[in-house]
């Protein structure tokens, strides 16, 4: 600090020194440049009334202008004729500062450097009637002439200032630097100097305040940034205006399957889906688009939106939303509503033929109780169909309406066991229900449906002489229900499956049997309500063991 003070207060007689000296230097400069442009301007003045009597032929009679140089323009800026180079060469002089002026005023001035004579000129042009410019230039004097008759008397007295600075500077340096050295940034509260810093001491501490608070509030916007994208699911990538990566959060590395060390590297270069590289492209033009893709097996919607300030487009927000489940219960939805159309129109087409033959007279007496019968049996099927799909639009909704208490699992499957038992002994299946109480707090209906349906199943795909057992017991703080049957058993293929809706593995068994193909489906969508986990073991021909982990 000390050497720096005396060097800077050093510096500071020496500049007063060379100003003063360039001061004085510089007045006379423009003093003997004044008088120079005036005889030059009075030289201009009289080419110009020779050229305007005698043309360019007073070019070819004229005498040296004290060695300057003289040049003859016409009004766009053609040289016609220059006294020291070729003007077949010479580039336009319309845009010469001088000229512009002669051309608007009558007359004009200029100093510059010449890029043809490599020296600094002066140039004085008049305009003549015709439009024509004359000009004249001439090497501009130096202050080096003026230095040179100087040089003595400023060398001694430039050195008695030197030395004067040297003791003033030394002396001066150390009175100074002692409160100087007593400044700290780190403690900006408790300085404490003389007055003539007081303003800076203040200065400091206000500055330093603003800075604490902006870096906390920054630190705090960060954090809630950070927070806030890195648990998105969703893909958000932030770019700049030339399409370099401001911000990605962890899912967007993940989807596009790129490191998050692509933090400054342009989109388009580090991103393998021309999908996205598109989008930026578009985003970064300003435009407002989307798109679809499948990235590893998995369908997004991609979708970009520009960045602007004012009119101006300052960055671009990738955002990609995984659309697979969406896409899939649109699909189910179609195929469920396929089905259910299917499913209707094979009872009605039955039972408007029935009624049809009945209507017209055409059926036997004798065969009426049969066709009767059938209307029956098909009106039973679509209700029965109608009211599964219903229980499972309730499911599909939630059930949030419906109440759930604690229920005995064991009590709900004897129940059922009972409500099942003529159609097990119509099929000659024997059902049997085992095992221990086992409290479950869940809805009554669903329950009994999930108990009801799997039984159900195990009934209709058996063979005569077959077994349905029913087992509940309580495993740990859960409760297990598991409905085993030794009938025709299902392929391993199918097993995932058969939780489809209207999905039957042996579809021309299912005719003989009867049922809606839903019951599965019920049975999975109460147990997902449930939290329950269902796991299937089968074998063709070996039957099928379900079990229901509540």
């Amino acid at each position: 600090m000390t050497k720096r003070i005396f060097r800077s207060i050093f510096a500071v007689a020496a500049v007063v020194l060379l100003a003063s000296f360039v001061l004085i230097t510089g007045v006379l400069y423009e003093y003997f440049s004044n008088k120079q442009m005036d005889q030059l301007n009075m030289q201009t003045h009289l080419a110009a009334q020779g050229v305007e009597s005698a043309g360019a032929d007073y070019f070819n009679d004229m005498e040296d202008i004290d060695g300057c140089r003289i040049t003859w323009i016409a009004a766009d800026g053609t040289v016609l004729f220059d006294s020291q180079a070729q003007q077949s060469g010479m580039e336009n002089h319309a845009d010469r500062e001088e000229v512009q002026q002669a051309l608007k005023t009558g007359h004009g001035e200029s100093m510059r450097y010449s890029p043809t004579l490599m020296e600094r000129q002066l140039y004085s042009a008049d305009r003549l009637p015709d439009g024509t410019v004359v000009r004249i230039s001439d090497m501009q004097y130096t202050p080096l002439t003026l230095i040179l008759g100087m040089i003595q008397p400023v060398i001694i007295i430039a050195l008695l200032a030197l030395l004067l600075s040297l003791l003033l500077a030394s002396r001066m340096s150390k009175r100074i630097v002692r409160p100087l050295n007593e400044l700290s940034l780190d403690n900006a509260d408790r300085i404490e100097t003389y007055p003539e810093l007081e303003p800076l001491t203040d200065k400091l501490r206000s500055q330093q305040n603003q800075l604490r608070e902006q870096a906390t509030e920054l630190r705090r916007r960060r954090d809630e940034f950070e927070a806030a994208t890195g648990n998105m699911t969703e893909g958000l990538v932030l770019l700049n205006e030339q399409g370099s990566v401001l911000s990605i959060n962890r899912s967007a590395t993940h989807i596009l399957d790129i490191s998050r060390y692509c933090i400054g590297k342009d989109i388009r270069a580090v991103s393998a889906v021309p999908q996205l590289r598109e989008l930026a492209e578009k985003a970064l033009g300003g435009e407002h688009c989307e798109a679809h893709a499948c990235l590893g097996g998995v369908s997004y919607r991609l979708y970009a939106s520009p960045v602007t300030s004012g009119d101006k487009v300052t960055g671009a927000v990738l955002l990609m939303l995984d659309t697979t489940e969406k896409e899939q219960a649109e699909q189910l939805r179609r195929e469920f509503s396929a089905n259910v159309s299917h499913e209707l129109k094979s009872p009605l087409h039955t039972i408007s033929g029935c009624a049809e033959l009945l209507a017209n007279g055409i059926v036997k007496p004798e065969d009426v109780p049969h066709f009767l019968s059938q209307i029956q049996s098909e009106a039973k099927r679509m209700i029965a169909l109608i009211e599964d799909i219903i229980k499972l639009s309730h499911l599909d909704e939630g059930a949030e309406d419906m109440q759930r208490e604690d229920i005995d699992l064991l009590a709900v499957a004897r129940r059922q066991a009972d409500n099942l038992s003529q159609a097990a002994e119509s099929a000659q299946v024997s059902l049997s229900v085992s095992g221990e109480s086992a409290v479950v707090n869940g809805i009554p209906q669903l329950l009994d449906a999930i108990v009801h349906n799997l039984c159900e199943n195990a009934i209709k795909y058996n063979r005569p002489g077959g077994f349905v057992k029913v087992n509940v017991r309580r495993e740990g703080g859960s409760a297990l229900l598991t409905v085993e049957d030794n009938g025709i058993g299902i392929p391993p293929e199918q097993q995932e499956r058969i939780f489809e809706r209207f999905y039957r593995v042996d579809k021309s068994h299912s005719k003989e049997v009867g049922g809606t193909g839903l019951g599965l489906s019920i049975v999975k969508h109460a147990a997902a309500l449930h939290n329950a986990k269902i796991s299937v073991v089968s074998a063709p021909g070996k039957g099928t063991v379900i079990t229901v982990l509540f």
